[in-house]
């Protein structure tokens, strides 16, 4: 093995660009690259860092029909003639020139970390442009037109991989994902998210745990608004350790959107970036307890692009490379004055939001016991009680 991570990186994945004034900005991209370059980390012992592969004709064909991939094909050449009823040309999903090649081009970099994974070639992959969980096979949703992370799953499954896990931290359902191996037995797609009577896209209920072929193959957390650090990663662990151990995946599949931060603008629960780091780390420590330590690693959503995605993702990368960033670490002058130069402000002055204590967020483990009258309890509880029995596992205690 000439490299244990391998990190998918080339300024050309910042073409994917919905235009000026929407969310999903590309600069996110840009300032996280750099950021990672000026703590080393592309550059720590056992790291490559490779472009994307050029996507083939039908590599996007696995999980989009192909009718979508023509109508998409369509948009990309002339914005124009965008068909809405492919969720194409909407204000979401905005049709630009060149989106079929952009959008295939991050797929291709998701596609090949899962390879190199599973075959051994590397032990983790990283690719920070990726997670376009929402994207569905018929249609584009929620700023995802190819469904990356469907694609690299189902690249292994078609390479022999039998239990492939998928956990997606983003503030948003992870329901393209969910969709696809909806009623596969070979994955389990678990979310932790706002929940669907307060935020995009409406979905992920407790109640929703998979097929009649896969039953227990999805969990759903579902949270209210306003949760912060210490209730979100009590949630996450109370659910995710214990079901991951029941499935004993072969490979771990993760989605780090950052848009669960107190200031992004999007959703509305209150994260710090410091939770964020620890639920990375938590992530990278199951992959080698479950997995032994194939781990696939990838961005998602977040939409406060200076302040909080660059720092949240070069803490993922650092992570993977096995050279994690402390969160006191001051920001170096070099990338304040990029994010200036780029975004017209400077950005914050270290790497942590100054919650930690020794580089970790405190939470309170579910083995102290649940209480049936807090509101984020109640809300483990239902997932608990969902889908924990398909696992043969104890709803209450650990």
């Amino acid at each position: 093995m000439t490299a244990s991570t391998r990190i998918v990186w080339d300024e050309r994945l910042t073409r994917y660009d919905f235009g000026d004034h929407h969310p999903m900005d590309p600069r996110r991209l840009a300032l996280t690259a750099v950021l990672a370059r000026e703590y080393g980390v592309f550059d720590a012992p056992g790291v490559q860092v490779t472009g994307p592969s050029d996507p083939t004709e039908d590599l996007v064909r696995t999980v989009h029909d192909a009718a979508y991939v023509e109508a998409v094909r369509v948009a990309s050449a002339d914005p124009e003639l965008a068909d809405t009823t492919y969720g194409l040309g909407t204000t979401d999903d905005p049709a630009f020139l060149g989106m079929h090649e952009a959008s295939a081009l991050i797929a291709a970099g998701t596609r090949d970390i899962c390879d190199a994974v599973w075959s051994g070639e590397v032990s983790h992959g990283v690719n920070f442009a990726g997670g376009m969980h929402h994207a569905m096979p018929g249609n584009a949703s929620g700023f995802c037109v190819y469904n990356d992370v469907a694609i690299g799953i189902e690249s292994m499954l078609r390479a022999g991989a039998q239990r492939v896990a998928y956990v997606d931290l983003d503030v948003h359902h992870g329901d393209g994902v969910e969709k696809v191996f909806w009623d596969d037995p070979r994955v389990l797609t678990i979310s932790i998210h706002e929940g669907p009577r307060t935020l995009f896209p409406g979905t992920g209920d407790p109640a929703d745990i998979g097929g009649p072929g896969a039953l227990g193959g999805a969990a759903n957390i579902a949270l209210p608004p306003g949760v912060g650090d210490a209730a979100w990663l009590r949630a996450l662990h109370a659910v995710v350790p214990a079901l991951l151990r029941a499935f004993a995946p072969q490979v771990l599949v993760t989605q780090h959107g950052c848009d669960s931060h107190y200031l992004d603008p999007l959703a509305h629960l209150r994260l710090s970036v410091d939770a964020q780091r620890t639920a990375a780390e938590s992530m990278h420590d199951l992959a080698h307890e479950v997995a032994d330590g194939r781990w696939v690693a990838l961005g998602g959503g977040g939409y406060e692009i200076v302040d909080v995605v660059p720092r949240t993702w070069t803490h993922l990368l650092g992570i993977a490379a096995h050279a994690p960033i402390p969160l006191d670490t001051a920001i170096p002058a070099a990338w304040h004055d990029y994010a200036r130069m780029t975004c017209g402000r400077p950005g914050p002055p270290r790497m942590g939001d100054g919650v930690a204590e020794h580089d970790r967020v405190w939470w309170k483990s579910w083995a102290t016991g649940a209480d049936p009258n807090d509101r984020v309890d109640q809300c483990v509880l239902a997932t608990r009680e969902a889908v924990f029995p398909e696992h043969g596992l104890n709803v209450w205690f650990d």
